[in-house]
């Protein structure tokens, strides 16, 4: 990187149904000036929760949609009592994209075309490449002629071979309607494994390494030379782990047999989606520290959900240990992954053969935004704990990117 280290304000963006969570950076160095999300958009007591120069400001008042949010996220960023006083000292403004398919292999600034293309790829991540577009086009319009840089979460799986992400289906299906495994968390996925790199002092493209992101969406992805080579969730992110809402892998055929049964299309996306995962066995809740306090107090479905949970991320650990080979480590990361020693002992137990051992000790202190090594000094593969922080990692892609821009 050139030594003219000059600053930019970066503002990242990740735009959900109702709400868009923003972070305003001053780059390089990742100082966060300001925090905050609009929440409920489009219902009558939407509000505003933000955080900048040390004081926390908390508004509520009726926000009919993302460009209404944009200006009033705005308001409290710009001005005289914003944190910049000019919407011009915004340098850029980076978008969580969730589906780039084939044709975004990393960030990129966002165009005509690249917009066109999104669009193209809606019906891959009906949840949220639409909603993202509504956040950009509420960006352009609010902050017009700042650069707008796209970083994509299926970004980082672009490496993983044909092997590994084609299905065993009709090939003319990957032909004609794209169908193959893409993955997602990818933004979360390469920061975790750049940062366990730097803690395990080898360099970001040496490292091989499994890194599982358990939130209330659950991925584990095969590093190897530090590029993504295989990951769990598929063409869209109900594969895989089990998950808050997402029932991850299970048997096609199920499908086949509810809907002889009379179980509709509608029926059968929200039964996998939103009815699974912990909340469907658990029938009490999608929340990993909830079920976790039920299953200590003796509640056997909360305890149910617990097991099943952590022994499939156990088996993906195993999988992906086969196709890497030589494994440096395991790195855990989401709210889960970083705040549950529960779940990570759970999910590392009997892996001793394997040359997992964990420290107890260790593992129990690793929690609340905490990184660090939570084996024992002789396990020939280290376990890490790595909060995750996408939004950094989408700043320093949107400063390299409207950088270069600059220089041109």
């Amino acid at each position: 990187m050139p030594s003219s280290h000059h600053t930019m304000t970066i503002l990242v963006i990740n735009c959900g149904s109702s709400s868009i969570k923003f972070q305003l950076y001053k780059m390089p160095d990742g100082e966060v000036l300001a925090k905050g999300a609009v929440e409920r958009i489009g219902e009558d007591d939407s509000s505003l929760a933000c955080e900048r120069k040390g004081e926390s400001l908390r508004k509520q008042f009726p926000v009919a949609d993302h460009r209404q949010a944009m200006d009033v996220m705005i308001s409290v960023l710009v001005g005289d009592n914003g944190v910049v006083e000019d919407t011009r000292e915004i340098g850029a403004v980076g978008h969580r994209m969730v589906h780039g398919a084939e044709e975004f292999t990393g960030s990129i600034v966002i165009t005509d075309e690249v917009i066109a293309s999104v669009e193209r790829y809606g019906e891959l991540a009906p949840l949220h490449n639409p909603v993202t577009l509504a956040g950009v086009r509420a960006a352009m319009a609010g902050l017009p002629g700042v650069p707008q840089i796209a970083c994509f979460d299926t970004a980082f799986h672009t490496t993983i071979p044909e092997k590994a992400y084609m299905y065993a289906l009709p090939y003319q299906l990957y032909e004609k309607h794209g169908v193959r495994r893409y993955g997602f968390h990818g933004t979360s996925h390469r920061y975790v494994a750049r940062r366990a790199a730097e803690l395990l002092g080898i360099g970001e493209y040496e490292i091989n390494c499994i890194t599982v992101h358990l939130g209330n969406g659950c991925s584990a992805t095969a590093v190897r030379g530090g590029r993504s080579v295989d990951t769990s969730m598929g063409l869209t992110p109900l594969e895989g782990l089990v998950m808050g809402t997402r029932s991850g892998d299970f048997d096609p055929a199920i499908l086949f047999y509810l809907a002889d049964k009379g179980y509709d299309m509608p029926t059968l996306n929200a039964l996998c989606n939103k009815q699974s995962g912990l909340l469907g066995i658990s029938g009490q809740s999608n929340d990993m520290r909830t079920l976790a306090e039920k299953a200590a107090a003796g509640d056997p479905r909360a305890q149910l959900a617990f097991d099943i949970f952590c022994y499939r991320v156990k088996k993906y650990i195993g999988a992906y240990s086969a196709v890497l080979g030589r494994t440096h480590a395991v790195v855990f990361t989401g709210g889960i992954g970083e705040n549950s020693p529960a779940v990570r002992a759970a999910a590392c137990d009997g892996l001793e053969h394997f040359g997992i051992v964990l420290d107890p000790g260790a593992n129990q202190r690793t929690l609340g935004r905490k990184e660090g090594k939570i084996t024992t000094p002789e396990s020939p593969i280290q376990v890490l704990v790595v909060p995750t922080d996408e939004e950094k990692a989408i700043a320093a892609d949107t400063y390299e990117i409207a950088r270069k821009g600059e220089r041109k």
